[in-house]
């Protein structure tokens, strides 16, 4: 976190020297900070410096002199505000894409390594698996389509092929004797689904396999006792149709189909540099398209650096990393399913400092800046050190500023 520093010394009427802001110099002589993206809101700030600064010192009401105190001006200020004691956060904001997160594949057996498959709000866990590899396709869900425990992914030849929940797919053909993670897995989905007579740990026993008749029968298959992997598909929750791949009458080959968490959710591309900013559990601010603004939690930082393509105005190629955020009340999302957002990020935070409009900053003729502090005795500037720029306010010190004072703001 940067110390503030007194300001460069100002050539006439200028801006603050924020280094996060204008890429100069800092006072204390250290190399200047990288410039941070136009959308942060710090340059809308001290492009308001400007504009005070320069209306005030054309007025010629500006001491000339470097001491502590200025000559009074010749009236007061339009109206003032107070010297107040603040938590100043600076933000950083990088655009994001509100949608289900990454959609993965169901592919039918005999298509190669079954895919990898997204857990509830798009985090990997598990694998799916899908249909026997003979027969053809007699029913597909539609897109956009939720399909929980229980409910068919698709049929064939009009044999439903059911969503099972876990981490652990069907990949061998479960039978007395059999155990395992995969046992276990289809022993909690069937009590789920309310078959009884077994105990749910990691053997398959008759009473496991008297239940899988039972639901066998519920499907409407062959009352065999025996599980085969392509008997269901598994995943870790309940998914959401993104994309049907295959179609009616068809021999089920290579995707199916291809499906998301229920959950909405942000996903961004994090610059590198910004990687400071965000764990799991940081908090942020989603606005989305009509300007509506809701709360976030960053759930989930990548480990890996994607490459990122040059970008076409010549600027350097760079490295991301995938960031998810979840929002607790799904509700303030409102109809939007997919839409570009923007996310606020906490860049910096300076607690318990005096802080001022930044409006009320004034350039001394001498270099650096003051503002105009209205007494019993009538109204003087005093010199101020800047310190963070955050939400229309810029942190300030220096001899004679305390809380409480009131400090002069344009009209």
């Amino acid at each position: 976190m940067r110390t503030p520093a007194d300001p460069p010394p100002a050539q006439g009427v200028g801006r603050p020297a924020d280094p996060a802001v204008a890429g100069h110099e800092g006072g204390d002589g250290s190399a200047p900070r990288r410039r941070r993206p136009v959308r942060t809101s710090l340059v809308a700030l001290a492009v308001v410096v400007v504009a005070a600064a320069s209306g005030l010192a054309a007025t010629g009401a500006l001491g000339s002199d470097g001491g502590g105190s200025a000559a009074a001006a010749p009236s007061g200020p339009a109206r003032t505000a107070k010297v107040e004691k603040a938590t100043l956060t600076r933000t950083e904001t990088v655009d994001g894409t509100l949608g289900y997160g990454e959609a993965t594949a169901v592919r039918a057996p005999g298509s190669g390594t079954p895919a990898e498959d997204g857990g509830q709000g798009g985090a990997p866990a598990g694998r799916a698996t899908a249909g026997d590899g003979s027969g053809v396709l007699t029913q597909l869900p539609g897109e956009g389509q939720v399909i929980r425990r229980g409910d068919p992914v698709y049929s064939v030849d009009e044999r439903r092929v059911p969503l099972l929940y876990g981490s652990t797919p069907l990949y061998r053909t479960l039978d007395v004797g059999a155990e395992g993670g995969d046992v276990q897995v289809l022993e909690r989905n069937l009590a789920a689904l309310g078959h009884t007579g077994f105990t749910v740990d990691r053997e398959y026993t008759s009473g496991t396999a008297e239940a899988v008749r039972a639901w066998q029968e519920d499907l409407g298959r062959e009352e065999t006792g025996t599980v085969a992997p392509g008997d269901a598909v598994v995943a870790p929750g309940a998914r959401r149709v993104a994309e049907v791949k295959a179609s009616i009458a068809t021999v089920p080959s290579g995707d199916v189909l291809t499906w998301t968490g229920t959950t909405r959710l942000v996903s961004v591309d994090l610059d590198v540099r910004y990687e400071d900013l965000v764990d799991e559990g940081t908090e942020a601010t989603v606005a989305l398209p009509d300007g509506t603004r809701v709360n976030a939690v960053v759930a989930d930082v990548g480990n890996a650096a994607t490459a990122r393509p040059a970008q076409e105005d010549g600027g350097s190629d760079g490295a991301t990393l995938p960031v998810e955020l979840t929002v607790r009340d799904q509700e303030q999302l409102g109809r939007y399913q997919a839409a570009p957002v923007d996310v606020t990020l906490a860049a910096e935070t300076r607690r318990d400092v005096l802080a001022v409009p930044v409006n009320a900053l004034v350039a001394r003729q001498g270099g650096g800046y003051a503002v105009q502090v209205v007494t019993d005795g009538g109204v003087e500037y005093r010199p101020v050190r800047l310190g963070m720029f955050a939400d229309g306010r810029v942190e300030v010190s220096g001899a004679g500023v305390t809380e409480g004072l009131d400090v002069g703001v344009p009209g």
